[in-house]
């Protein structure tokens, strides 16, 4: 009896600093808007710039949450589950197409929405991935270098800030298990992530 509640005592120690981890990522955090990818390779936290790319947040973060449906289908957490599937060593990891084939998407485009202050300068950009202007829907992928060659041509509406080291070892097929949205501060929790704000966003 004794040796088994030993047992259990070191189980508790032993993870433990996960839970504490994970009930206060959020003390960990500037104010701000975050998505947490989590992945088999590991976590992935990327900050959001809501207030300079509104449109594009409300639309990725409205997905996740499930705030947002795709055309003709239910309100669901879209990105969980889903598979990044297309992943090209010393460039980008992609996801966020349901079918996997890097031609589906939610059924709706919205405009790009280019920053002069946001570039694609450096490894963790988390931008738009399109077919051509303004066929933004929920395809997204984040950089392994800098690529200012995409500047202007995607959207860039976030970066990593924990967990590049997981995105250079995502492989193709490799799958996210959840993308949770994350609000710290008033600003954030005060942002409106649903249908309506992103059709006032849009106007």
């Amino acid at each position: 009896m004794r040796r088994e509640f030993g047992i259990l005592i070191f189980l508790v120690l032993l993870f433990s600093p996960c839970l504490v981890f994970s009930q206060d990522l959020s003390k960990e955090l500037k104010e701000g808007l975050y998505a947490q990818f989590d992945t088999g390779k590991g976590q992935i936290i990327c900050e959001l710039y809501y207030k300079q790319a509104p449109v594009t947040v409300i639309n990725f973060a409205g997905l996740a949450l499930g705030t947002i449906a795709p055309k003709n289908s239910p309100s669901k957490k879209y990105y969980d589950g889903l598979i990044f599937h297309r992943v090209i060593k010393n460039f980008m990891i992609q996801g966020g197409d349901p079918t996997g084939t890097g031609m589906g998407g939610p059924g709706y485009r919205f405009p790009d929405e280019f920053v002069d202050q946001l570039k694609h300068d450096s490894p963790g950009i988390l931008s738009m991935a399109n077919s051509g202007p303004g066929t933004n829907g929920s395809q997204f992928f984040i950089t392994h270098i800098a690529t200012p060659w995409l500047d202007n041509k995607h959207t860039v509406f976030g970066r990593v800030i924990k967990g590049q080291d997981v995105v250079n070892k995502i492989k193709q097929g490799d799958k996210i298990n959840t993308l949770t949205i994350i609000r710290v501060g008033k600003d954030a929790m005060e942002f409106k992530i649903d249908q309506a704000s992103f059709d006032a966003a849009l106007r």
